[in-house]
This record gives structure tokens, sequence and C-alpha cells, in this order.
């Protein structure tokens, strides 16, 4: 399952290693974070994820600012409650990225805004699906370097 973490609302998607494919799934308000939490159990719940994936936000050079250390917060917590692994995958531009796949898609801006931070986390959780196949196959010797 992977998160676009932001300080008004978190996209979540889903996806699964034997299809290698991600999809958007909902968005959830980041406050009050009782009843952020309280809706993450019930998706986990429900869809019973092996991995959190959390969009780790760094400047375009690489630097870390305080989103960074915010998103890192979230992702403990998710680790610390949920007692799953949580894995950072970088997201630089990916909202950027969703907005536009959205409009591709003729989606006005107003529509757009209630579904980009799901196609965010989706776009997060397919690099880390692609990451892990290309790791998979390259362990079992199925790529040549």
């Amino acid at each position: 399952m992977g998160f676009d973490f932001g300080t008004v609302r978190i996209g979540v998607a889903i996806g699964e290693t034997v299809t290698g494919l991600a999809h958007p799934l909902t968005m959830i308000a980041s406050e009050p974070v009782a009843q952020r939490f309280e809706q993450i159990g019930a998706l986990l719940a429900e869809w019973q994820p092996h991995q959190i994936i959390v969009g780790l936000p760094t400047a375009l050079d690489g630097a870390e600012h305080e989103m960074t250390q915010r998103c890192r917060r979230f992702g403990n917590q998710l680790h610390g409650r949920f007692n799953l692994p949580v894995t950072w995958v970088d997201e630089r531009l990916s909202s950027a990225e969703a907005e536009q796949r959205l409009q591709q898609a003729g989606q006005s801006a107003r529509a757009a805004k209630t579904k980009v931070d799901a196609v965010a986390a989706q776009i997060l959780l397919q690099q880390w699906l692609d990451q892990h196949a290309q790791q998979k196959q390259i362990s079992s010797g199925g790529i040549n370097a």
C-alpha cells in the first residue's frame, strides 16, 4: 500500500507484486490525527498489505526539508502502530505528474483536485513495484548487466 503524505490530504494507492501494478485507492484527510490513523487502520485491515510505501519529498537537488521530516515521522508512526515494514520512495514531482495524467485523461481541474493525491500515491507505489520487480529479476539472474 502506498501513501502520498500531505498536511491537508493523504493519497492512498494499492498494488500487488504478482501483477506489478498499482492503482489509486482513496484520499483521506490528514487531520484530525486520531481519525487519520483510524481510517488507515481500516484500509490496512481490508487490504492486508505486506509492505507500506511512503513518498519522501526532497528538494530537486535531493536536499531534505521540513516536509521530508514530517513524512519520515508519518512513516515511522505507520510502522509503530501497524507493525508493517515501511519503505520510503523519492516523490519529487509525483504530484505534478499526477496532475498532468489527470488532465490528459480529460479530468477538469476541480475533479482532478480530489483525485491527485491518490494518483500521486499510485505513481510512488508503481515506482517501488517496478524497482522491486527489477531487483527480483536481477537476483534470479534474469537480467544481463
